[in-house]
């Protein structure tokens, strides 16, 4: 049993709106891309004039014109994390951190972000791409409690639009950036605990979602959606056999937040009503890993004692992975 004390997330102030993406004039407009994904609005750590110039050409470039690091936007969504568990920066014992688009891999982000909160405590990386706070959530709720620390920090520092081609209207209708985080305990209850994790990948199709180092993000868009589908349905329908009839059918829902037609497919297949249907794609679009924990982040407040949520997310490697999280009185 793991339980959930705090959470965080932090969007950037840029936003980038679905006529700001028309303006670029490489074929798209406001009814292209919501007829596609759905997506009105995105933010970004980019200045907005940086991308209009340059359409970010060249992604190195991208780093030195961010208004912030990977371990600013970080820090932000683990300040209100360790704000909401009642918590001070002191009280974490173990950091840990993960993101399709790390901004270093030597040190580990996590350390960057424990330097900037000011912890002294071990710090290292889980990167799982999009279905990186199932790994890292799977991989702490597996391990035994008494060799863990009482509060536990774990972050997803997604900056992503620094890897995106804006002459690719393909992908910069997509992403968009922010940082998540969440206080969790392995023996310290709280009101939201996860009653079951797992996690798992298919390493032979790697190459099918890709951010490389100084490089552009590409995927083969239909390939990945249609696999990100049919894992998602399993996922549900694997977590829903955990319960009895009656909360299966009112069962929450958070899903990877690739895009709102993804979203919509997978609800209608599953039979999820709309009120159970937790998401901000439309307004953040896809944040990787940040962007179901955001999602969670935000919805908190509207999960009522007895409510089951089932968070199912799924990234490169190809990879998925499921949290069952419960609320208690």
């Amino acid at each position: 049993m793991t339980y959930i004390h705090g959470l965080g997330h932090f969007h950037p102030e840029n936003i980038i709106d679905n006529a700001f993406l028309r303006d670029l004039d490489i074929g798209t407009d406001a009814d292209w891309i919501m007829d596609r994904v759905g997506i009105e609005r995105r933010r970004t750590v980019l200045p907005l004039d940086y991308i209009k110039t340059t359409r970010n050409a060249d992604p190195r470039q991208a780093i030195e014109a961010s208004l912030y690091s990977n371990a600013q936007t970080g820090a932000r969504a683990a300040q209100q994390a360790i704000a909401a568990a009642g918590l001070n920066p002191s009280d974490i014992g173990l950091v840990i951190s993960g993101s399709c688009s790390p901004q270093s891999s030597c040190p580990a982000e996590a350390c960057t972000i424990a330097a900037e909160l000011g912890i002294d405590a071990p710090a290292f990386d889980l990167n799982s791409a999009c279905s990186s706070l199932a790994a890292q959530l799977h991989f702490l709720d597996s391990m035994r409690p008494e060799r863990l620390p009482d509060f536990v920090l774990v972050v997803q520092a997604e900056n992503s639009t620094r890897a995106i081609d804006y002459n690719d209207r393909n992908s910069c209708v997509l992403w968009g950036d922010c940082s998540s985080a969440q206080v969790i305990s392995p023996r310290v209850p709280s009101r939201l605990k996860i009653t079951h994790s797992q996690f798992a990948s298919n390493p032979e199709n790697c190459d099918k979602v890709r951010f490389v180092n100084a490089g552009h993000f590409t995927q083969e868009g239909r390939t990945v959606q249609t696999f990100a589908i049919r894992r998602s349905l399993a996922l549900i329908a694997q977590l829903r056999e955990r319960l009895d009839q009656a909360r299966a059918a009112a069962l929450k829902f958070i899903g990877h937040q690739a895009n709102r037609g993804m979203l919509d497919n997978i609800c209608r297949s599953a039979g999820i009503s709309a009120e159970n249907h937790f998401f901000n794609v439309n307004e953040y679009g896809n944040c990787g890993a940040a962007g179901a924990p955001s999602v969670l982040s935000q919805h908190i407040g509207d999960l009522r004692d007895g409510d089951v949520v089932a968070l199912a997310v799924v990234g490169g490697g190809l990879s998925w992975g499921a949290l069952m999280l419960e609320v208690c009185a």
